[in-house]
Parts: C-alpha cells; sequence; structure tokens
C-alpha cells in the first residue's frame, strides 16, 4: 500500500470520528451559490470564500475553465439544487498559464509521463508510450487570467442552458496575498438580466 493511500485512509478514520451532525446536511447548498475555480492546491475555496460542508458547491478543474463539463455542473447546480449566484474564480501563478495546446499535445504524442519543464520550457523524461489523442482535447490554456475569467464568464453567460436570472461574478485569486481580485467587466458581462 502506498504512503499517499495510507495517509488518506488514517485521515478519514480520523475525520469520520468526528462526522456527526454533517451526516444530516441536505442536498442543496445552503448558501446557495457555487464556485467554479482551479484545482491547483494552494487555492482553498472553503477558506478563501469562508465556507463550510454544506454551504455551496465547488466546481475544480484545470484553470477552472467554464468548460461542457463545468457548465454541465453549474446547470444541475441551479435547476435541480437551488443555487442562485456563480462565482468564476481564476488565480495568479497558474500552471495552465505555461504550456499550450500545441505543446501539451506534442508532449502527449511521445510520452504518457510526467514531463519536466525548466529554462527551455516542457520536455519529456521519456518517450515510446505517447499517444495521439491529445490532438482532439481543447486543452482551454491562458494567456491572460483577467481575459480568461471574461471569456469564462461570458461563455456561461450566453448558454443557451443558463438562466439569465444568475448573477455570475469575475475573480482572480492571488496566491501570495490570498485576496480575491474581481474582474469588473466579467462581473458587469455576468450580471442578471
Amino acid at each position: 500500500m502506498s504512503e499517499i493511500l495510507n495517509h488518506v485512509k488514517k485521515a478519514n478514520e480520523e475525520y469520520s470520528k468526528e462526522f456527526g451532525e454533517k451526516a444530516n446536511l441536505p442536498m442543496p447548498p445552503g448558501k446557495k451559490f457555487a464556485i467554479l475555480t482551479c484545482m491547483d492546491a494552494r487555492l482553498d475555496p472553503a477558506k478563501y470564500a469562508g465556507l463550510t460542508e454544506g454551504d455551496a458547491h465547488v466546481i475544480r478543474n484545470a484553470g477552472g475553465r467554464a468548460s461542457d463539463d463545468a457548465i454541465r455542473s453549474l446547470v444541475i447546480s441551479h435547476k435541480l439544487l437551488g443555487t442562485k449566484e456563480w462565482f468564476v474564480i481564476h488565480h495568479t501563478d497558474c500552471g495552465m498559464e505555461t504550456f499550450t495546446d500545441d505543446i501539451i499535445r506534442d508532449l502527449l504524442s511521445t510520452s504518457l509521463n510526467t514531463a519536466t519543464i525548466d529554462e527551455n520550457g516542457w520536455r519529456n523524461t521519456s518517450n515510446g508510450d505517447g499517444s495521439p489523442e491529445g490532438k482532439y482535447i481543447d486543452w482551454l490554456t491562458i494567456k491572460n487570467q483577467a481575459e480568461s475569467v471574461l471569456e469564462d464568464v461570458k461563455r456561461i453567460r450566453f448558454h443557451p442552458l443558463v438562466s439569465k436570472d444568475i448573477p455570475i461574478y469575475g475573480y482572480v485569486f492571488d496566491v501570495k496575498s490570498g485576496r480575491l481580485i474581481e474582474v469588473p467587466e466579467a462581473t458587469e458581462v455576468g450580471s442578471a438580466a
């Protein structure tokens, strides 16, 4: 058994001992909002948004992007579970800014193992087990955080399955200060009708 697996199992055992009343939390989020944010391990939406279990839906993916699956989750969050406000929160120093679609496609075409980055850019450390399938994926890389927040809020706002009554706010989380920095243009586009 791996050290990571042992750690997770032990932590879960301790957590479950104090679970208590959390077993009675309702399925809909108590504060009636959802956050779409990045999977980056430095971001803790519960802490930066003041949440506890049961308060809000948190949808995470690489970059916090408005992918089809993220929008699917947001639509379910509203339609079936009653969220009334949504946040799109990207962050500074995001790994999605360090490569392009072409770079990851090239890396994957020659190796599926973890790549490395140095002053010369991304490179594979081994070759031979790659796949061309990466060329069929839109990796939703980021060039500019504020622009990507605006792009994602627009995509969500104008999606035909998203209610015009839901305000959508756009922010960038600063990983050096812990502050949420509003992207005013995104919040304006995301305003409810």
